[in-house]
């Protein structure tokens, strides 16, 4: 028989569920906005308005605002980084001017330079003996390092100063798209570069340990200032210091790029602003360095870029510039320097 008595019972046992299931959703959930905020030790709460500096100052040793979070990566719970402001300021602010000073303030020198000095020629014009200045090798290695520097310094230069500079000029939608590829370009070609500095540095370190006739060439104006042309050898003065210019500074912001292609391997996010800052204040002395660097090499003196083309330079000029590595060069060969016809 059909018990009604027992169906009876589980009706009232469903409906008894029911209403207490009802009464707890209608309770409300404490949540951490609902709860009252810790007060801030050392703070006083009691005025009518505290200044965001007062809230920061007295957040601890770092001043960062943190979460809560439930993932093992617990650089993803501050919410809030002060130094991140400054970083920011420094960046629409100082940086320009850093920049515009020591790039175009280069520029500048070097159009008053040629203007009063005008072009270093060849004395009497070039002759027809010539010597071998450097090897394939040597020239594969230069331009190498040379090619991937200036695609860093103007992809770089675009991160520092192209907001300012060229978006006004070419609009935001073909500067977004300059720079994703710009930023790519930086990324990748910084390995060549690297690989540059460290085939120059294993070649030509043995050339360019400074000695006492660099001394003599820098005191003499290394024939830039004047008319005189002091002794030197396969690279003079002036060589040297661009030399170490590029291994040394090649070589931090080979390191401070690396920290910066991988982040937070090395550093949190305040050592990656520092980096950041760092790393673009020894690019722009670099590119001051290298403009001066390029104007000797090409319009400021005949014959010097010979040198990085063909590696075949004209003797005279060999004599003129480099006086004791040619003799060094001659002694070693049993033939004369070639001599075109």
């Amino acid at each position: 028989m059909f018990d009604r008595s027992g169906l009876l019972r589980r009706l009232m046992l469903a409906a008894l569920l029911s209403l207490g299931i009802g009464a707890a959703m209608a309770q409300p959930i404490a949540t951490s906005a609902d709860r009252p905020a810790a007060p801030v030790s050392g703070l006083n709460t009691d005025k009518a308005e505290v200044s965001e500096q007062e809230l920061l100052g007295h957040l601890g040793d770092t001043g960062n605002i943190h979460g809560h979070i439930v993932i093992p990566d617990t650089r993803a719970a501050t919410l809030i980084q002060p130094e991140g402001r400054m970083w920011r300021d420094y960046r629409r602010g100082p940086l320009l001017w850093i920049a515009g000073v020591l790039v175009l303030g280069m520029l500048g020198v070097l159009a008053v330079f040629y203007a009063v000095k005008g072009r270093i020629m060849i004395p009497g014009g070039r002759g027809l003996a010539t010597i071998l200045r450097f090897t394939a090798f040597e020239r594969f290695m230069h331009w190498l390092t040379a090619t991937s520097w200036c695609v860093l310094a103007v992809s770089g230069l675009n991160m520092a100063v192209g907001r300012v500079v060229l978006l006004p000029l070419i609009g935001p939608e073909n500067f977004t798209t300059l720079s994703g590829l710009l930023k790519y370009a930086h990324n990748f070609i910084a390995f060549p570069f690297i690989a540059g500095i460290v085939l120059m540095f294993l070649l030509w370190l043995r050339d360019n340990i400074p000695n006492r006739g660099d001394v003599t060439w820098f005191a003499q104006g290394g024939g830039l200032i004047g008319n005189a042309h002091p002794p030197a050898g396969k690279f003079n003065g002036g060589q040297k210091m661009v030399f170490w210019v590029v291994v040394l500074g090649g070589g931090a912001l080979a390191l401070t790029g690396l920290a910066l292609l991988f982040p937070f391997y090395v550093t949190d996010i305040l050592g990656m602003q520092l980096v950041q800052v760092i790393h673009g204040g020894i690019a722009l002395l670099m590119i001051a360095a290298m403009l001066g660097h390029i104007y000797i090499g090409t319009v400021g003196m005949e014959g010097a870029i010979d040198a990085m083309n063909s590696g075949i330079v004209d003797l005279k000029w060999a004599r003129k510039h480099h006086n004791l590595w040619v003799a060094e060069e001659l002694a070693k060969s049993e033939t004369p320097p070639n001599a075109a016809e």
